[in-house]
């Protein structure tokens, strides 16, 4: 399946990002790698979910925003798929030999945080036990597949960032919390991916 790649992602970016994103991503050799993982996984009524987490609040640019499990590219990771898998099973409990990755996603620049990113979307056969790792982690965010696929959910919201104040930024409202910038861009191809499938 083709990915349907940074046109959809850049559906869910600020409009004023847009150009610092293109600026930004030709400096490619001063920015950190990351990698996260788009976890599905069956629950107690057998429906799908999509696990998300609340980060804690911390002097940095993505203090107390919702994001995916995943993090920093470490020096003894293989790649950046092992990366996520590490992560995920620190930040949330889920053991990485337990995860089926079905793909890889199209890889994200961040300005703030100058990281590359690159997302994979992978399945647990079980309901997880979730264990959220306590320094990094404030709570679980467990969103049902029909609700993440619901039109409702998209919604815009004026919010003040590192880069701009009072901007209206397109943005996912799951769970009651607002989910925007980065973590948005990558559940819209996601979710495109999705509806090609369902």
């Amino acid at each position: 399946m083709v990915l349907p790649g940074e046109a959809i992602q850049l559906k869910m970016a600020p409009i004023e990002r847009l150009l610092e994103l293109k600026q930004k991503a030709r400096e490619v050799n001063s920015a950190r790698k990351a990698g996260v993982l788009a976890l599905f996984y069956p629950c107690s009524n057998l429906e799908p979910h999509l696990v998300l987490i609340l980060r804690k609040t911390y002097k940095g640019v993505h203090s107390a925003q919702i994001g995916f499990p995943g993090g920093k590219q470490e020096d003894e990771d293989a790649s950046l798929l092992e990366t996520a898998l590490r992560e995920t099973e620190e930040e949330v409990g889920v053991t990485r030999n337990s995860v089926s990755v079905l793909k890889e996603l199209t890889e994200i620049y961040i300005p703030p945080s100058n990281f590359f990113v690159q997302p994979y979307i992978g399945i647990t056969p079980k309901t997880p036990n979730f264990r959220p790792q306590e320094d990094e982690v404030e709570s679980i965010i467990e969103v049902p597949l029909s609700h993440f696929m619901d039109d409702e959910v998209l919604i815009t919201k004026s919010l003040s960032t590192s880069y701009a104040t009072n901007i209206e930024v397109p943005a996912f409202l799951l769970n009651g919390h607002v989910v925007w910038g980065a973590t948005a861009m990558m559940l819209s191809e996601v979710r495109e991916l999705l509806k090609q499938l369902l």
